[in-house]
């Protein structure tokens, strides 16, 4: 009796050992991975502009200083309602003066004493309008306004505020990409494609296409995958 009960006792460890050895080669195999990455890219054109029009003017006296940069800014303003801005999409800032006088390390004469800084801003997501009044700006010159472009402090911005309506679309093909690559990998190492075993999305940006067409953006996004290889 006792010894059918050892050869039970050895065939069931015997069992067991090759459970655990079967396994363990199991657990092995399913840790045979590859790591993927997938990349989705795509232009869109802006849907925002903020456009500061700056101009200056300069005088020496205050109150006639103040009255030409009204005069001005009003018929700025006249030119941007007629050509399909909206009046809410308009907005004033002080002007800034400047006393040449008053500047501590400036011992130069001036002619001119003040000169005043008026920017009127337009904020608007038809963008399309505002590009093409851009291109208007010259008409201007004959009513006496000439605009400052080159002061660093106020420049136009073209934005993008609709990545959440392309988001869905785009991970979908960055996840595409990432399992064509994943899938390449397994066939030139004569393995298959498993499951997914860890997967994360990389952050959206949103750039310029290039510094010569700030209104059209680049949206780009990188997923990570990494997906499980059987024999």
């Amino acid at each position: 009796m006792k010894f059918k009960e050892a050869c039970v006792l050895a065939l069931a460890i015997l069992g067991l050992g090759a459970f655990l050895y079967f396994a363990m080669i199991g657990v092995k195999d399913r840790e045979r991975v590859v790591l993927v990455r997938g990349l989705a890219e795509k232009e869109v054109a802006a849907d925002y502009v903020i456009w500061p029009i700056v101009f200056k003017e300069m005088g020496n006296d205050l109150a006639e200083l103040y009255a030409t940069a009204q005069s001005k800014s009003s018929l700025l303003e006249k030119f941007l309602l007629e050509n399909g801005v909206k009046k809410e999409e308009i907005s004033y800032s002080s002007p800034d003066i400047v006393d040449a006088e008053g500047e501590m390390y400036d011992n130069r004469q001036h002619s001119l004493r003040y000169t005043a800084t008026i920017v009127l801003t337009v904020a608007s997501n038809n963008v399309s309008l505002v590009r093409q009044i851009m291109g208007k700006q010259s008409e201007l010159l004959k009513q006496g306004i000439a605009f400052s472009e080159n002061d660093y402090r106020y420049r136009k911005v073209f934005s993008f505020n609709a990545l959440n309506d392309i988001k869905p679309a785009m991970i979908e093909d960055a996840t595409k990409n990432a399992r064509a690559a994943a899938e390449k990998f397994a066939k030139d190492s004569e393995s298959k494609l498993g499951k997914i075993k860890t997967a994360s999305q990389g952050q959206f940006s949103i750039e310029d296409r290039d510094e010569n067409t700030p209104f059209i953006k680049k949206v780009r996004v990188v997923t990570n995958l990494q997906y499980y290889l059987e024999d």
